[in-house]
């Protein structure tokens, strides 16, 4: 505990939050922090910690962000009354005692093959951690080199069409490094205010990496915001490659079972509660973590009075091509659509959730084109 706890009380500490809109800022209350101010988990990571990035980024233009992070897999527990209200805030009502189901059965997704005149590419991504090493916002430089050998050691053992090559990013050239990028299939530095208020920037580019398989359809990122981040995706290949979830989902399932395979082979598993799911280190991300998503080109649907009220209730979310930060379409009407929720349902639920709502998508905008009415055709 900090000595300056004992000397000047929790009112005194506590944080302007006046101007700022974020969950943590909509929950964290005075009689809050001062019950939690002073605890801390094993490995010494404490509240001030946790709220620190929401403390200094009040907002952001186009999301709600949690402003809140976990250094451990002991914090949820440690502040539990804090992280019970961001979660239920930022996860649809999910309460303290619900239980997190998974599924990752790909042979049960359905009709997850989408028109290619509407859809360019598909992906799904999450991240998973590794149990007994802190998160990167608060690891030391020894457990994130062990998280980097442990996910290199488990990647190079990946057979079949999941094999390839680990990349470490400190050997590589920036050139190199920016091709990746712009391909994307490998993260930035990090540059934005809130990794680099939550401590996940220190020590770059020591113990980063990335491992790609030969076909550039599954990448996994280490040590980014999260011990790893898996990727599987397939662009279009003649106006059909990038259609297939199927295939995408499939792929995905496959490296996050086989991954955890080889790293239990080294005494190691992911973190997993039955209440949080898989732990991560935004809340945003806890339960499946899965963001699954295509690249749609709706531009008449996208200028309709009801597009917007139609993704809320479809439990979707729209984003720009180029990430979180472009939030609207290009000229020719593509944007991206994936999954609003990570708790409350299992991955093979959200998934398909999209798939349906990406095939009514593409159907409203056929019939937008045709010049035809769409009243009938958005959910009650």
């Amino acid at each position: 505990m900090k000595v300056a706890y004992k000397r000047f009380n929790a009112e005194q500490d506590f944080p302007n939050l006046t101007k700022h809109s974020n969950w943590m800022s909509k929950v964290l209350t005075k009689e809050m922090y001062e019950q939690l101010r002073e605890k801390v988990t094993p490995n010494g990571y404490t509240l001030d910690l946790a709220i620190q990035t929401g403390v200094d980024n009040p907002g952001h233009p186009y999301i709600m962000t949690v402003g809140a992070t976990m250094g451990d897999e002991e914090t949820y527990a440690t502040f539990k009354p804090f992280f019970d209200k961001v979660i239920e805030k930022r996860h649809n009502g999910y309460q303290p005692e619900d239980t997190h189901k998974a599924d990752l059965d790909y042979t049960k997704l359905k009709n997850a093959k989408f028109n290619p005149k509407y859809v360019r590419s598909s992906r799904v991504r999450t991240g998973r951690s590794i149990r007994g090493l802190a998160l990167p916002t608060f690891c030391t430089r020894a457990e994130r080199r062990e998280v980097e050998r442990l996910f290199k050691t488990a990647c190079d053992r990946l057979k079949d069409d999941l094999s390839g090559t680990y990349r470490a990013l400190f050997d590589m050239e920036e050139k190199e490094i920016e091709d990746y990028i712009d391909q994307h299939l490998l993260y930035d530095k990090p540059v934005s205010p809130l990794l680099i208020a939550s401590g996940m920037a220190r020590d770059w580019p020591d113990a980063r990496g990335f491992f790609i398989n030969d076909d550039k359809t599954l990448v996994v990122w280490v040590n980014e915001e999260d011990h790893s981040r898996i990727v599987s995706m397939q662009q279009g290949e003649q106006g059909t490659g990038g259609c297939d979830m199927y295939a995408v989902f499939e792929r995905f399932c496959k490296a996050i079972n086989a991954i955890e395979v080889e790293l239990k082979k080294d005494g190691y598993e992911y973190m997993f509660s039955d209440h949080l799911g898989y732990i991560l280190t935004c809340p945003s991300n806890l339960g499946t973590g899965i963001r699954a998503g295509c690249h749609v080109r709706l531009p008449h649907l996208q200028k309709h009075d009801a597009f917007k009220s139609l993704i809320s209730k479809l439990r979707l979310q729209k984003r720009g091509t180029g990430g979180v930060d472009t939030n609207s379409g290009n000229d020719e009407g593509w944007c991206d659509i994936s999954n609003a929720d990570r708790m409350g349902s299992t991955e093979l639920q959200l998934v398909q959730n999209v798939v349906n709502g990406i095939h009514l998508l593409c159907e409203m905008e056929e019939a937008l084109e045709n010049g035809k009415d769409i009243s009938d055709m958005l959910p009650k």
